[in-house]
Protein backbone atom coordinates (compact mmCIF):
# COMPACT_ATOMS: atom_id res chain seq x y z
CA UNK A 1 0.00 0.00 0.00
CA UNK A 2 2.77 2.41 0.90
CA UNK A 3 4.48 1.79 -2.45
CA UNK A 4 1.22 2.52 -4.26
CA UNK A 5 0.78 5.74 -2.35
CA UNK A 6 4.31 6.79 -3.16
CA UNK A 7 3.76 6.15 -6.87
CA UNK A 8 0.51 8.12 -6.77
CA UNK A 9 2.20 11.03 -5.01
CA UNK A 10 5.02 10.94 -7.55
CA UNK A 11 2.53 11.02 -10.41
CA UNK A 12 0.71 14.00 -8.90
CA UNK A 13 3.99 15.80 -8.33
CA UNK A 14 5.06 15.13 -11.91
CA UNK A 15 1.76 16.36 -13.30
CA UNK A 16 2.11 19.53 -11.26
CA UNK A 17 5.61 20.05 -12.67
CA UNK A 18 4.45 19.50 -16.24
CA UNK A 19 1.36 21.71 -15.83
CA UNK A 20 3.45 24.54 -14.37
CA UNK A 21 6.06 24.44 -17.14
CA UNK A 22 3.38 24.12 -19.79
CA UNK A 23 1.59 27.25 -18.57
CA UNK A 24 4.81 29.24 -18.46
CA UNK A 25 5.98 28.16 -21.90
CA UNK A 26 2.59 28.53 -23.60
CA UNK A 27 2.32 32.19 -22.59
CA UNK A 28 5.89 33.00 -23.58
CA UNK A 29 5.76 31.11 -26.88
CA UNK A 30 2.55 32.86 -27.89
CA UNK A 31 4.13 36.26 -27.20
CA UNK A 32 7.16 35.26 -29.25
CA UNK A 33 5.05 33.98 -32.16
CA UNK A 34 3.22 37.32 -32.33
CA UNK A 35 6.48 39.28 -32.17
CA UNK A 36 8.05 37.04 -34.82
CA UNK A 37 5.04 37.54 -37.10
CA UNK A 38 5.31 41.32 -36.75
CA UNK A 39 9.04 41.22 -37.52
CA UNK A 40 8.40 39.31 -40.75
CA UNK A 41 5.56 41.44 -42.08
CA UNK A 42 7.30 44.73 -41.20
CA UNK A 43 11.07 44.30 -40.86
CA UNK A 44 12.62 47.19 -38.95
CA UNK A 45 14.53 48.08 -35.78
CA UNK A 46 11.49 48.11 -33.47
CA UNK A 47 9.93 44.84 -34.63
CA UNK A 48 13.36 43.19 -34.73
CA UNK A 49 14.02 44.33 -31.14
CA UNK A 50 10.71 42.95 -29.86
CA UNK A 51 11.22 39.69 -31.70
CA UNK A 52 14.72 39.25 -30.21
CA UNK A 53 13.57 40.20 -26.70
CA UNK A 54 10.66 37.77 -26.68
CA UNK A 55 12.76 34.96 -28.17
CA UNK A 56 15.35 35.60 -25.48
CA UNK A 57 12.64 35.41 -22.81
CA UNK A 58 11.49 32.02 -24.14
CA UNK A 59 15.02 30.67 -24.32
CA UNK A 60 15.83 32.02 -20.86
CA UNK A 61 12.80 30.28 -19.36
CA UNK A 62 13.67 27.04 -21.11
CA UNK A 63 17.26 27.40 -20.01
CA UNK A 64 16.24 27.07 -16.35
CA UNK A 65 18.66 24.40 -15.03
CA UNK A 66 16.41 23.51 -12.09
CA UNK A 67 13.47 22.81 -14.40
CA UNK A 68 15.74 20.69 -16.59
CA UNK A 69 16.95 18.64 -13.61
CA UNK A 70 13.39 18.21 -12.36
CA UNK A 71 12.26 16.89 -15.75
CA UNK A 72 15.21 14.48 -15.92
CA UNK A 73 14.44 13.25 -12.40
CA UNK A 74 10.79 12.74 -13.30
CA UNK A 75 11.73 10.73 -16.39
CA UNK A 76 13.77 8.38 -14.22
CA UNK A 77 10.64 7.49 -12.25
CA UNK A 78 8.42 4.62 -13.33
CA UNK A 79 4.67 4.41 -13.57
CA UNK A 80 3.85 7.49 -15.66
CA UNK A 81 1.01 7.07 -18.12
CA UNK A 82 2.13 7.27 -21.79
CA UNK A 83 0.79 10.78 -22.37
CA UNK A 84 2.51 12.20 -19.30
CA UNK A 85 5.77 10.46 -20.19
CA UNK A 86 5.59 11.88 -23.70
CA UNK A 87 5.06 15.39 -22.29
CA UNK A 88 8.14 14.92 -20.12
CA UNK A 89 10.16 13.74 -23.10
CA UNK A 90 9.08 16.75 -25.19
CA UNK A 91 10.01 19.01 -22.28
CA UNK A 92 13.42 17.35 -21.97
CA UNK A 93 14.20 17.96 -25.63
CA UNK A 94 13.10 21.59 -25.47
CA UNK A 95 14.94 22.34 -22.23
CA UNK A 96 18.14 20.59 -23.31
CA UNK A 97 18.34 22.78 -26.41
CA UNK A 98 18.47 25.88 -24.21
CA UNK A 99 20.96 24.89 -21.50
CA UNK A 100 23.56 27.62 -22.04
CA UNK A 101 24.86 30.68 -20.28
CA UNK A 102 23.20 34.06 -20.71
CA UNK A 103 25.93 35.54 -22.91
CA UNK A 104 25.70 32.64 -25.36
CA UNK A 105 21.92 32.80 -25.37
CA UNK A 106 21.84 36.54 -26.06
CA UNK A 107 24.52 36.22 -28.70
CA UNK A 108 22.72 33.46 -30.61
CA UNK A 109 19.33 35.17 -30.51
CA UNK A 110 20.69 38.59 -31.42
CA UNK A 111 22.82 37.34 -34.31
CA UNK A 112 20.06 35.16 -35.78
CA UNK A 113 17.53 37.99 -35.57
CA UNK A 114 19.89 40.47 -37.24
CA UNK A 115 20.73 38.04 -40.05
CA UNK A 116 17.07 37.25 -40.68
CA UNK A 117 16.27 40.96 -40.74
CA UNK A 118 18.94 41.47 -43.41
CA UNK A 119 17.38 38.73 -45.53
CA UNK A 120 13.95 40.32 -45.12
CA UNK A 121 15.05 43.82 -46.06
CA UNK A 122 17.96 43.34 -48.49
CA UNK A 123 17.24 44.12 -52.14
CA UNK A 124 20.12 44.01 -54.64
CA UNK A 125 20.23 46.40 -57.58
CA UNK A 126 19.86 45.20 -61.14
CA UNK A 127 19.83 47.58 -64.06
CA UNK A 128 19.65 50.56 -61.72
CA UNK A 129 16.64 49.37 -59.72
CA UNK A 130 16.16 47.40 -56.53
CA UNK A 131 14.88 43.91 -57.23
CA UNK A 132 13.15 41.28 -55.12
CA UNK A 133 13.61 37.51 -55.02
CA UNK A 134 10.47 37.24 -57.16
CA UNK A 135 12.04 39.53 -59.78
CA UNK A 136 15.25 37.49 -59.89
CA UNK A 137 13.45 34.18 -60.11
CA UNK A 138 11.23 35.51 -62.89
CA UNK A 139 14.33 36.41 -64.91
CA UNK A 140 15.87 32.99 -64.33
CA UNK A 141 12.66 31.23 -65.31
CA UNK A 142 11.88 33.24 -68.41
CA UNK A 143 14.67 35.37 -69.85
CA UNK A 144 16.74 34.26 -72.86
CA UNK A 145 19.22 37.11 -72.30
CA UNK A 146 22.40 35.36 -71.13
CA UNK A 147 24.02 38.51 -69.75
CA UNK A 148 20.89 39.51 -67.83
CA UNK A 149 20.57 36.02 -66.39
CA UNK A 150 24.16 36.13 -65.15
CA UNK A 151 23.67 39.52 -63.50
CA UNK A 152 20.45 38.31 -61.86
CA UNK A 153 22.12 35.15 -60.56
CA UNK A 154 25.04 37.14 -59.17
CA UNK A 155 22.62 39.62 -57.57
CA UNK A 156 20.89 36.71 -55.80
CA UNK A 157 24.19 35.92 -54.04
CA UNK A 158 24.96 39.43 -52.80
CA UNK A 159 23.22 38.96 -49.46
CA UNK A 160 25.63 36.11 -48.74
CA UNK A 161 28.54 38.53 -48.46
CA UNK A 162 26.46 40.72 -46.14
CA UNK A 163 25.80 37.93 -43.61
CA UNK A 164 28.55 35.30 -44.05
CA UNK A 165 30.89 36.23 -41.20
CA UNK A 166 27.98 36.48 -38.78
CA UNK A 167 26.73 33.05 -39.90
CA UNK A 168 30.15 31.59 -39.05
CA UNK A 169 30.04 33.27 -35.65
CA UNK A 170 26.54 31.92 -35.08
CA UNK A 171 27.85 28.41 -35.77
CA UNK A 172 30.68 28.93 -33.29
CA UNK A 173 28.27 30.08 -30.58
CA UNK A 174 25.90 27.17 -31.20
CA UNK A 175 28.84 24.75 -31.03
CA UNK A 176 30.06 26.10 -27.69
CA UNK A 177 26.65 25.54 -26.12
CA UNK A 178 26.38 22.04 -27.60
CA UNK A 179 29.84 20.99 -26.40
CA UNK A 180 29.07 22.12 -22.90
CA UNK A 181 26.25 19.56 -22.93
CA UNK A 182 28.61 16.83 -24.13
CA UNK A 183 27.84 16.81 -27.86
CA UNK A 184 30.49 16.84 -30.60
CA UNK A 185 28.92 19.94 -32.13
CA UNK A 186 25.60 21.66 -32.69
CA UNK A 187 24.80 19.49 -35.71
CA UNK A 188 24.79 16.26 -33.72
CA UNK A 189 22.90 17.87 -30.84
CA UNK A 190 20.23 19.34 -33.10
CA UNK A 191 19.59 15.95 -34.74
CA UNK A 192 19.33 14.15 -31.41
CA UNK A 193 16.91 16.79 -30.14
CA UNK A 194 14.86 16.09 -33.29
CA UNK A 195 14.73 12.44 -32.16
CA UNK A 196 17.00 11.12 -34.88
CA UNK A 197 20.69 10.26 -35.04
CA UNK A 198 23.45 11.36 -37.38
CA UNK A 199 24.39 7.77 -38.39
CA UNK A 200 20.75 6.95 -39.21
CA UNK A 201 20.25 10.14 -41.21
CA UNK A 202 23.43 9.86 -43.26
CA UNK A 203 22.88 6.18 -43.94
CA UNK A 204 19.52 7.20 -45.40
CA UNK A 205 21.07 10.09 -47.35
CA UNK A 206 23.77 7.77 -48.71
CA UNK A 207 21.03 5.41 -49.88
CA UNK A 208 19.26 8.30 -51.61
CA UNK A 209 22.56 9.32 -53.23
CA UNK A 210 23.19 5.78 -54.47
CA UNK A 211 19.65 5.24 -55.76
CA UNK A 212 19.34 8.62 -57.50
CA UNK A 213 22.86 9.00 -58.96
CA UNK A 214 22.08 7.13 -62.19
CA UNK A 215 18.65 8.66 -62.88
CA UNK A 216 20.02 12.12 -62.07
CA UNK A 217 22.98 11.75 -64.45
CA UNK A 218 20.61 10.80 -67.27
CA UNK A 219 18.23 13.64 -66.40
CA UNK A 220 21.04 16.19 -66.15
CA UNK A 221 22.52 15.27 -69.54
CA UNK A 222 19.12 15.70 -71.17
CA UNK A 223 18.53 19.00 -69.38
CA UNK A 224 21.94 20.43 -70.24
CA UNK A 225 21.50 19.50 -73.90
CA UNK A 226 18.25 21.47 -73.91
CA UNK A 227 19.87 24.45 -72.17
CA UNK A 228 22.84 24.51 -74.56
CA UNK A 229 20.40 24.59 -77.45
CA UNK A 230 18.21 27.26 -75.86
CA UNK A 231 21.02 29.65 -74.97
CA UNK A 232 23.43 28.84 -77.81
CA UNK A 233 26.30 28.02 -75.43
CA UNK A 234 28.83 25.20 -75.33
CA UNK A 235 29.01 25.11 -71.50
CA UNK A 236 26.05 25.39 -69.16
CA UNK A 237 26.56 27.85 -66.27
CA UNK A 238 24.69 28.10 -62.95
CA UNK A 239 22.61 31.05 -64.22
CA UNK A 240 21.17 28.94 -67.02
CA UNK A 241 19.05 27.01 -64.50
CA UNK A 242 15.66 28.22 -63.33
CA UNK A 243 16.53 29.39 -59.81
CA UNK A 244 19.62 30.58 -57.94
CA UNK A 245 20.41 27.16 -56.40
CA UNK A 246 19.23 24.68 -59.09
CA UNK A 247 16.65 23.26 -56.72
CA UNK A 248 13.57 23.52 -58.97
CA UNK A 249 12.74 22.18 -62.40
CA UNK A 250 13.71 24.51 -65.29
CA UNK A 251 10.98 25.52 -67.72
CA UNK A 252 12.68 23.52 -70.49
CA UNK A 253 11.42 20.30 -68.85
CA UNK A 254 8.61 21.77 -66.81
CA UNK A 255 5.02 21.78 -68.04
CA UNK A 256 4.34 25.51 -68.03
CA UNK A 257 0.87 25.91 -66.57
CA UNK A 258 1.15 29.67 -66.12
CA UNK A 259 -1.03 30.44 -69.16
CA UNK A 260 -3.83 28.30 -67.70
CA UNK A 261 -3.33 29.25 -64.04
CA UNK A 262 -2.20 32.88 -64.17
CA UNK A 263 -5.76 34.23 -64.06
CA UNK A 264 -6.77 32.04 -61.09
CA UNK A 265 -6.77 33.17 -57.44
CA UNK A 266 -4.25 31.17 -55.37
CA UNK A 267 -6.25 31.66 -52.17
CA UNK A 268 -9.49 30.50 -53.76
CA UNK A 269 -7.79 27.38 -55.10
CA UNK A 270 -6.42 26.64 -51.63
CA UNK A 271 -9.88 27.04 -50.09
CA UNK A 272 -11.39 24.63 -52.64
CA UNK A 273 -8.61 22.09 -52.21
CA UNK A 274 -8.99 21.75 -48.47
CA UNK A 275 -12.77 22.00 -48.56
CA UNK A 276 -12.64 18.82 -50.65
CA UNK A 277 -11.07 17.16 -47.61
CA UNK A 278 -13.60 18.67 -45.24
CA UNK A 279 -11.07 21.16 -43.82
CA UNK A 280 -12.04 24.85 -43.60
CA UNK A 281 -8.99 27.12 -43.88
CA UNK A 282 -10.91 30.36 -44.44
CA UNK A 283 -10.03 31.66 -40.97
CA UNK A 284 -6.34 31.01 -41.65
CA UNK A 285 -6.43 33.04 -44.85
CA UNK A 286 -8.29 35.92 -43.18
CA UNK A 287 -5.51 36.20 -40.57
CA UNK A 288 -2.71 35.87 -43.11
CA UNK A 289 -0.47 38.33 -44.98
CA UNK A 290 -0.28 37.10 -48.56
CA UNK A 291 1.03 39.75 -50.96
CA UNK A 292 4.49 41.33 -51.51
CA UNK A 293 5.62 44.73 -50.37
CA UNK A 294 8.73 46.49 -49.05
CA UNK A 295 10.11 45.59 -45.59
CA UNK A 296 8.38 42.23 -45.65
CA UNK A 297 9.99 38.78 -45.63
CA UNK A 298 10.16 37.61 -49.25
CA UNK A 299 9.69 33.94 -48.50
CA UNK A 300 6.68 31.97 -47.27
CA UNK A 301 5.84 30.16 -44.05
CA UNK A 302 2.98 29.01 -41.86
CA UNK A 303 2.91 29.79 -38.15
CA UNK A 304 0.70 28.46 -35.36
CA UNK A 305 0.56 31.40 -32.99
CA UNK A 306 -1.00 29.78 -29.93
CA UNK A 307 -1.81 26.10 -30.70
CA UNK A 308 -5.45 27.04 -30.12
CA UNK A 309 -6.54 27.92 -33.65
CA UNK A 310 -4.65 31.12 -34.51
CA UNK A 311 -2.82 29.77 -37.56
CA UNK A 312 -1.46 32.17 -40.21
CA UNK A 313 0.41 32.10 -43.51
CA UNK A 314 2.92 34.64 -44.76
CA UNK A 315 3.34 34.62 -48.54
CA UNK A 316 4.23 36.91 -51.44
CA UNK A 317 1.65 35.80 -53.97
CA UNK A 318 1.93 36.93 -57.56
CA UNK A 319 -0.08 35.38 -60.41
CA UNK A 320 1.05 32.03 -61.73
CA UNK A 321 1.81 28.43 -60.91
CA UNK A 322 4.71 28.95 -58.51
CA UNK A 323 2.74 30.83 -55.89
CA UNK A 324 -0.31 28.60 -56.30
CA UNK A 325 1.96 25.67 -55.42
CA UNK A 326 3.44 27.63 -52.52
CA UNK A 327 0.00 28.48 -51.14
CA UNK A 328 -1.06 24.84 -51.32
CA UNK A 329 2.17 23.91 -49.52
CA UNK A 330 1.79 26.43 -46.70
CA UNK A 331 -1.92 25.69 -46.29
CA UNK A 332 -0.98 22.03 -45.92
CA UNK A 333 0.98 23.02 -42.82
CA UNK A 334 -2.02 25.07 -41.67
CA UNK A 335 -4.46 22.19 -42.14
CA UNK A 336 -2.27 19.97 -39.98
CA UNK A 337 -2.13 22.58 -37.21
CA UNK A 338 -5.89 23.10 -37.32
CA UNK A 339 -6.67 19.39 -37.08
CA UNK A 340 -4.51 18.41 -34.11
CA UNK A 341 -6.75 17.11 -31.32
CA UNK A 342 -7.60 20.23 -29.26
CA UNK A 343 -7.94 18.09 -26.14
CA UNK A 344 -4.26 17.16 -26.18
CA UNK A 345 -2.03 19.01 -23.70
CA UNK A 346 -0.41 22.17 -25.07
CA UNK A 347 3.02 20.52 -25.27
CA UNK A 348 1.67 17.88 -27.65
CA UNK A 349 -0.59 20.13 -29.75
CA UNK A 350 1.89 20.34 -32.63
CA UNK A 351 3.08 18.09 -35.44
CA UNK A 352 4.72 14.78 -34.66
CA UNK A 353 7.92 16.06 -36.26
CA UNK A 354 9.05 18.84 -38.55
CA UNK A 355 9.36 16.46 -41.49
CA UNK A 356 5.90 15.01 -40.87
CA UNK A 357 4.25 18.41 -41.31
CA UNK A 358 6.58 19.00 -44.29
CA UNK A 359 5.26 15.78 -45.83
CA UNK A 360 1.70 17.13 -45.71
CA UNK A 361 2.79 20.45 -47.21
CA UNK A 362 4.69 18.65 -49.98
CA UNK A 363 1.74 16.34 -50.64
CA UNK A 364 -0.45 19.43 -51.10
CA UNK A 365 2.08 21.40 -53.17
CA UNK A 366 2.41 18.51 -55.61
CA UNK A 367 -1.26 18.84 -56.49
CA UNK A 368 -0.53 21.70 -58.87
CA UNK A 369 0.77 19.04 -61.30
CA UNK A 370 -1.94 16.49 -60.50
CA UNK A 371 -4.27 15.95 -63.46
CA UNK A 372 -7.31 15.27 -61.25
CA UNK A 373 -6.70 18.47 -59.23
CA UNK A 374 -6.25 20.56 -62.37
CA UNK A 375 -9.66 19.43 -63.65
CA UNK A 376 -11.71 19.12 -60.45
CA UNK A 377 -10.30 22.05 -58.44
CA UNK A 378 -8.60 24.41 -60.92
CA UNK A 379 -11.37 23.56 -63.41
CA UNK A 380 -9.17 23.40 -66.48
CA UNK A 381 -10.38 21.68 -69.64
CA UNK A 382 -10.34 17.90 -69.08
CA UNK A 383 -9.17 17.13 -72.61
CA UNK A 384 -6.25 19.55 -72.40
CA UNK A 385 -5.18 18.19 -69.03
CA UNK A 386 -5.43 14.56 -70.16
CA UNK A 387 -3.14 15.35 -73.07
CA UNK A 388 -0.59 16.67 -70.55
CA UNK A 389 -0.94 13.90 -67.94
CA UNK A 390 2.21 11.97 -68.86
CA UNK A 391 4.32 15.12 -68.97
CA UNK A 392 2.87 16.32 -65.66
CA UNK A 393 3.77 13.04 -63.94
CA UNK A 394 7.26 13.19 -65.40
CA UNK A 395 7.69 16.80 -64.27
CA UNK A 396 6.66 15.93 -60.71
CA UNK A 397 9.11 13.04 -60.66
CA UNK A 398 11.92 15.16 -62.09
CA UNK A 399 11.23 17.87 -59.51
CA UNK A 400 11.55 15.32 -56.70
CA UNK A 401 14.78 13.95 -58.20
CA UNK A 402 16.31 17.39 -58.61
CA UNK A 403 15.33 18.41 -55.10
CA UNK A 404 16.74 15.22 -53.57
CA UNK A 405 20.16 16.00 -55.02
CA UNK A 406 19.93 19.60 -53.75
CA UNK A 407 19.13 18.41 -50.22
CA UNK A 408 22.28 16.27 -50.30
CA UNK A 409 24.26 19.47 -50.85
CA UNK A 410 22.60 21.23 -47.94
CA UNK A 411 22.88 18.36 -45.45
CA UNK A 412 26.55 17.67 -46.16
CA UNK A 413 27.38 21.38 -46.11
CA UNK A 414 25.69 22.02 -42.78
CA UNK A 415 27.42 19.06 -41.15
CA UNK A 416 30.74 20.46 -42.39
CA UNK A 417 29.88 24.00 -41.27
CA UNK A 418 29.44 22.89 -37.68
CA UNK A 419 32.42 20.53 -37.83
CA UNK A 420 34.62 23.56 -38.60
CA UNK A 421 33.06 27.03 -39.00
CA UNK A 422 36.50 28.43 -39.93
CA UNK A 423 37.08 26.06 -42.86
CA UNK A 424 37.17 27.09 -46.51
CA UNK A 425 33.39 27.02 -46.77
CA UNK A 426 33.37 28.98 -50.02
CA UNK A 427 35.35 26.24 -51.76
CA UNK A 428 33.56 23.41 -49.99
CA UNK A 429 30.18 24.72 -51.15
CA UNK A 430 31.13 24.42 -54.80
CA UNK A 431 32.76 21.00 -54.27
CA UNK A 432 29.42 19.72 -52.94
CA UNK A 433 27.40 21.45 -55.68
CA UNK A 434 29.66 19.75 -58.26
CA UNK A 435 29.47 16.37 -56.49
CA UNK A 436 25.72 16.17 -56.02
CA UNK A 437 24.29 18.52 -58.67
CA UNK A 438 26.99 18.35 -61.37
CA UNK A 439 27.12 22.15 -61.51
CA UNK A 440 30.55 23.75 -61.77
CA UNK A 441 31.72 26.97 -60.17
CA UNK A 442 32.02 29.83 -62.70
CA UNK A 443 35.63 30.56 -63.53
CA UNK A 444 37.23 33.17 -61.33
CA UNK A 445 34.35 33.28 -58.86
CA UNK A 446 35.14 33.46 -55.17
CA UNK A 447 32.75 34.36 -52.39
CA UNK A 448 30.38 33.05 -49.71
CA UNK A 449 27.64 31.89 -52.08
CA UNK A 450 26.56 29.35 -49.45
CA UNK A 451 25.54 32.15 -47.09
CA UNK A 452 22.90 33.39 -49.54
CA UNK A 453 20.73 30.43 -48.51
CA UNK A 454 18.68 31.76 -45.59
CA UNK A 455 18.05 28.36 -44.01
CA UNK A 456 21.73 27.87 -43.15
CA UNK A 457 21.60 30.79 -40.72
CA UNK A 458 18.06 30.90 -39.37
CA UNK A 459 16.77 27.31 -39.75
CA UNK A 460 19.85 25.32 -38.76
CA UNK A 461 19.97 21.54 -39.22
CA UNK A 462 16.56 21.63 -40.85
CA UNK A 463 16.89 21.07 -44.57
CA UNK A 464 17.04 17.27 -44.46
CA UNK A 465 13.47 17.38 -43.19
CA UNK A 466 12.29 18.45 -46.64
CA UNK A 467 13.67 15.28 -48.20
CA UNK A 468 12.25 13.09 -45.43
CA UNK A 469 8.98 14.91 -46.06
CA UNK A 470 9.20 14.04 -49.78
CA UNK A 471 9.59 10.38 -48.85
CA UNK A 472 6.67 10.39 -46.44
CA UNK A 473 4.48 12.38 -48.87
CA UNK A 474 4.96 9.58 -51.41
CA UNK A 475 3.93 6.96 -48.86
CA UNK A 476 0.89 8.96 -47.76
CA UNK A 477 -0.23 9.52 -51.35
CA UNK A 478 -0.03 5.76 -51.95
CA UNK A 479 -2.02 5.11 -48.77
CA UNK A 480 -4.73 7.61 -49.75
CA UNK A 481 -5.15 5.94 -53.14
CA UNK A 482 -5.16 2.51 -51.54
CA UNK A 483 -7.42 3.18 -48.56
CA UNK A 484 -9.45 6.28 -49.54
CA UNK A 485 -9.88 5.74 -53.27
CA UNK A 486 -7.83 8.78 -54.22
CA UNK A 487 -6.60 12.12 -52.96
CA UNK A 488 -8.30 15.05 -54.68
CA UNK A 489 -11.87 16.00 -53.71
CA UNK A 490 -12.04 12.92 -51.48
CA UNK A 491 -13.53 13.52 -48.06
CA UNK A 492 -12.26 10.03 -47.22
CA UNK A 493 -8.68 11.18 -47.84
CA UNK A 494 -9.16 14.13 -45.48
CA UNK A 495 -10.60 11.80 -42.86
CA UNK A 496 -7.65 9.42 -43.29
CA UNK A 497 -5.07 12.18 -42.85
CA UNK A 498 -6.94 13.55 -39.83
CA UNK A 499 -7.28 10.18 -38.12
CA UNK A 500 -3.89 8.69 -38.92
CA UNK A 501 -1.66 11.78 -38.81
CA UNK A 502 -3.11 15.12 -37.74
CA UNK A 503 -5.10 14.37 -34.61
CA UNK A 504 -2.21 12.62 -32.83
CA UNK A 505 -0.15 15.81 -32.68
CA UNK A 506 3.15 14.98 -30.99
CA UNK A 507 1.63 12.32 -28.72
CA UNK A 508 3.54 9.70 -30.72
CA UNK A 509 7.15 9.83 -31.87
CA UNK A 510 7.51 10.04 -35.65
CA UNK A 511 8.97 6.54 -35.86
CA UNK A 512 5.89 5.16 -34.07
CA UNK A 513 3.40 7.25 -36.04
CA UNK A 514 4.61 6.47 -39.58
CA UNK A 515 4.36 2.66 -39.50
CA UNK A 516 1.03 2.96 -37.71
CA UNK A 517 -0.29 5.37 -40.37
CA UNK A 518 1.18 3.78 -43.52
CA UNK A 519 1.99 0.19 -42.62
CA UNK A 520 5.76 0.60 -43.14
CA UNK A 521 8.76 2.57 -41.98
CA UNK A 522 10.01 5.61 -43.87
CA UNK A 523 11.22 4.38 -47.26
CA UNK A 524 13.83 5.85 -49.60
CA UNK A 525 13.27 2.96 -52.01
CA UNK A 526 9.54 3.70 -52.45
CA UNK A 527 10.33 7.38 -53.08
CA UNK A 528 12.95 6.64 -55.74
CA UNK A 529 10.88 3.87 -57.36
CA UNK A 530 8.05 6.39 -57.83
CA UNK A 531 10.46 8.79 -59.53
CA UNK A 532 11.80 6.08 -61.83
CA UNK A 533 8.29 4.94 -62.79
CA UNK A 534 7.25 8.43 -63.88
CA UNK A 535 10.35 9.85 -65.53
Amino acid sequence: MSGSTTNEETAISTRDLVDDLERRFAALETRFSLAYWDSQIDAGPETDRRRAETELAVRRAKGDPEAYRAVLDALRSNGHDPLLRRQLEVLRLSLAANQMDEAERAGIVGLAAAIESDFASYRPELGGRRVSDNDIEDILRRSDDDALRRRAWEASKEVGAVVAERVRELARLRNRAARRLGYRDHYVMALELQEMSEPWLFALLDEVDRLTAGPFATFKRRLDDALRSRFGVTEVAPWHYADPFFQTLPPDLHVDLDPQLRHLDATELALRTFAGWGIDISGVLERSDLYPRERKCQHAFCIDIDRSGDVRVLANVVPGERWIETMLHECGHAAYDLCVDPDLPYLLRRSAHTFVTESIAILCGRLVNDAVWLVDVARLDAGEVEALRGRLDAATAATSLLFARWVLVMAHFERALYADPDADLDGLWWELVQRFQSVGMPGGRRGPDWAAKIHIAVSPVYYHNYLLGEMLATQLEDVCHRDAGGLVERREAGDLLRERIFRHGAALRWDELIPQATGEQLSARRFVDRIAARL
